[in-house]
């Protein structure tokens, strides 16, 4: 017996029903899980980042993807660095060129016959104690006036330090720039390899809209955040450190004032936050209600106007406009009042160091130039912090994504091809052969038990049974979408599992339900088989399938653009389409799903007909709900509730009357199935 590797289970889905006697509307949490489920997408700029359920494992592994760009970024990060001790140290520099001026300006007014020490001295002498104090902390030659040599000095080198830090910070942005988008290809193109790689199990148990949500949004997400938070943080925080060294450097009583600011703030926005939070959480239910209520109103039109039930949904809409105008003002309200309450306390903390910085001036422990520069230091401080904040939402937003994908990485791929595979005889003749296969996609629930059956080339083998009772689960084990439990089953002899599985896959062709069409001629869709194909051969397995009849007579003929979804084309020209693919491909295996289901009477006579010609010396299988369609099939396979209850033809299955005889009069008879 051959385990599986993981546990398959059924594809399970999520559905939410509304009626006009019953309008139900989600709850906050509803609407994250909901959001969760579809993908995490974004709530938008004013909505709440996404958490990664391990925040640091997660973080650590992004910035793991870094380790193949190690020259780049140490070089990124050495120019940050520079930037920023740039940055912090200019206003010092502009502090000094504040004392030339002050200075310049005090000495020009004293008499040159003196010496710096003698003004000083006769300050003290008149009793002029805080001038004299003031004046032994500076620099200044008695009648000389500002050194204009001096200050142009310092201003260029000012202006020098800040246009370097520009240009550091701008290539760095360039250099991050090529570093990310690299890793963000990689990381793609695992993602694709990856997706290849995985068991149809995986995508059964998650929903397809979450999957392209990892491969578009979430990576979309990590670049964002790696290009625009991940230096943004670098930059803040060291930014952050070199300005407090900066203000304990120049006072550190100073100092101390100006972080008095750093709790308070901390306070306002836990406070005034966490109740702007609660209302923007309100303001996210009532746009889901209104939201959902408008979808209603839409897609719902033509029964609100049969029932004359216009008045009532506009009034359920004023209702519900007027709830998320309510929640939508006060949590702006509350929110806007963060930014106010933060400048007020900044400004405190400007006051007290205006007010303490006059007196350390006054008394000579500081120059007017350090006071100036601990002022703009101060204002500068402020900024890094919100800055870390926002990009810190971003960063969470970022590495919570991150994690998604490495969910989907780390997903369970499919048991490995065989190292030595077998091959099969050319040509391949398309004989099947099931041997004792029993497979469930859970333990406890059997679902193919011991099937034993064989199919020649020419023989078509029909499944059928109600909606949900595992047909297509059939097919996918010749597929190897799925792996059985025990038993064998053989093509031409081979066992499939000694097989990789692309060569199974290449002998077989599929004519699905829905048929699917790509962006592109429908030369280039029908070539879509066999990629080698001439047109000779596309041409050909056109008129074999009926393609040509209506191809002709098309303006462009097979250079016609099938535009998305193929809507430029009907359904019943959709699904010849598919069955000439199938046809150019000229697989020793068919299957056909349901190919005649989406059709009308008159094109199903048609399709009916390709599909005669395709199944020509070809061993088919056919999933049918219209028995009308596999009457001369030589096996018909009967499922209920996942498992084979009958197996015959038809002649033997009206004669046995059982599950077969129940389906069939059903539809032909009007009878009615319990």
């Amino acid at each position: 017996m051959r385990s599986r590797k993981g546990t398959n289970h059924r594809h399970k889905k999520v559905e939410l029903e509304t009626s006009s006697s019953n309008n139900a509307t989600l709850s906050e949490e509803e609407i994250s899980e909901l959001q969760e489920h579809a993908g995490g997408g974004s709530w938008g700029e004013s909505g709440p980042p996404r958490k990664a359920k391990a925040f640091w494992p997660s973080a650590i592994r992004l910035l793991s993807l870094f380790n193949t760009e190690r020259l780049p970024m140490t070089g990124v990060l050495a120019m940050i660095v520079v930037a920023v001790v740039f940055n912090v140290w200019a206003p010092n520099v502009l502090g000094d060129a504040m004392n030339v001026i002050f200075a310049g300006a005090m000495a020009s007014r004293m008499p040159d016959t003196l010496t710096r020490d003698q003004v000083i001295e006769q300050a003290r002498q008149s009793g002029q104690t805080r001038i004299a104090d003031m004046l032994s902390a500076m620099d200044f030659v008695p009648g000389q006036g500002v050194d204009f040599g001096h200050l142009g000095r310092l201003i260029l080198i000012v202006l020098g330090m800040y246009v370097i830090a520009q240009l550091l910070m701008w290539l760095q942005g360039r250099l991050l720039n090529d570093v990310v988008m690299r890793i963000v290809y990689r990381l793609r193109r695992d993602i694709e390899e990856k997706i290849n790689r995985l068991p149809l199990s995986h995508f059964d148990n998650a929903q397809r809209g979450d999957i392209l949500s990892r491969t578009t949004n979430d990576v979309d997400n990590v670049q964002a955040a790696l290009q625009q938070a991940f230096t943004s943080l670098i930059y803040c925080v060291l930014t952050i450190i070199g300005i407090t060294a900066m203000m304990f450097y120049l006072s550190w009583q100073l100092a101390l004032i100006a972080l008095v600011a750093l709790p308070l703030s901390a306070i306002v926005v836990a406070v005034v936050g966490s109740r702007s939070q609660t209302l923007f959480a309100a303001q996210w239910r009532d746009t889901g209600r209104l939201n959902g209520h408008i979808e209603e109103s839409f897609t719902g039109h033509e029964i609100v106007t049969v029932f004359g039930r216009q008045a009532a949904m506009a009034e359920r809409f004023d209702e519900r406009n007027e709830a998320l105008y309510d929640a939508s003002f006060r949590a702006q309200f509350f929110s806007g009042m963060i930014m106010p309450i933060m400048q007020w306390v900044s400004y405190l903390g400007y006051v007290g160091i205006a007010v303490v910085g006059a007196l350390r001036v006054a008394s000579g422990q500081m120059t007017l130039g350090a006071v100036t520069a601990f002022i703009q230091y101060s204002r500068e401080f402020n900024q890094p912090l919100g800055e870390v904040a926002s990009m810190a939402n971003m960063m969470i937003s970022g590495v919570a994504s991150a994690e998604r994908i490495f969910e989907l990485l780390d997903s369970p791929e499919e048991e490995p091809d065989p190292a030595d595979p077998a091959e099969l005889v050319q040509p391949v003749r398309g004989t099947i052969e099931f041997d004792d296969v029993s497979f469930s996609y859970s333990p406890d629930e059997p679902l193919i038990d011991g099937l034993s059956m064989s199919a020649e080339p020419g023989h078509t083998i029909a499944i059928v049974g109600p909606t949900g009772a595992g047909k297509t689960t059939l097919v996918n084990l010749i597929m190897r979408f799925y792996e059985i439990d025990s038993g064998a089953i053989r093509l031409d002899g081979v066992d499939i599992h000694r097989l990789a599985r692309g060569t199974v896959r290449g002998q077989v062709g599929m004519v699905l339900q829905d048929a699917v069409l790509f962006k592109g001629t429908i030369m280039e869709n029908i070539r879509y088989g066999r990629l080698d194909a001439t047109d000779d051969d596309v041409v050909g397995a056109a008129k074999a399938t009926y393609v040509d009849r209506f191809v002709r007579s098309l303006p462009l003929g097979y250079q016609t653009v099938v535009e998305e979804n193929g809507e430029n084309i009907s359904a019943g020209e959709r699904q010849l389409i598919t069955i000439a693919r199938a046809f150019v491909a000229d697989p020793a295996l068919l299957i056909l799903d349901e190919a005649t289901s989406s059709v009308d009477t008159r094109t199903e006579l048609l399709v009916q007909k390709a599909m005669a010609a395709l199944r020509l010396n070809r061993t088919s299988f056919v999933i049918a709900h219209r028995l009308s369609t596999i009457r001369d099939a030589h096996t018909i396979l009967v499922m209920e509730k996942g498992a084979i209850v009958e197996q015959g033809n038809h002649r033997e299955l009206i004669e046995a009357e059982g599950a077969y005889y129940r389906l069939y009069m059903s539809q032909f008879s009007g009878v009615s199935e319990e």
